[in-house]
């Protein structure tokens, strides 16, 4: 049952907001490594702001995957692509189908 996940909020930088778009269509790629993660979504919500959201059984999937190859991927180009730092906010599924 999933009842672990992450609610991440990027804001790319002036004139970097289809680089922000490429990076995250390409970073579904890197989660074949993580059995532990249920549902990825990358999302937009403006011209300049993005979303990730993710869900996990529990608490070891959110931690294994915050330390995989997506998050190392982000944080690296994150001075390049975002304005601001990543907000990345743990929360509990309290109900999903």
């Amino acid at each position: 049952m999933i009842k672990a996940g992450l609610l991440v909020k990027l804001t790319a930088k002036a004139g970097k907001e289809q680089d922000v778009a490429d990076f995250l269509e390409s970073a579904v790629l890197l989660l074949d490594g993580e059995p532990l993660t249920v549902n990825w979504f990358a999302y937009r919500i403006s011209e300049s702001t993005f979303g990730i959201f993710d869900t996990f059984e529990g608490d070891e999937g959110r931690q294994a995957h915050l330390a995989g190859k997506v998050a190392e991927a982000l944080m690296a180009n994150a001075p390049h692509l975002l304005a601001l730092e990543p907000s990345i906010e743990p929360v509990e599924i309290l109900a999903s189908k």
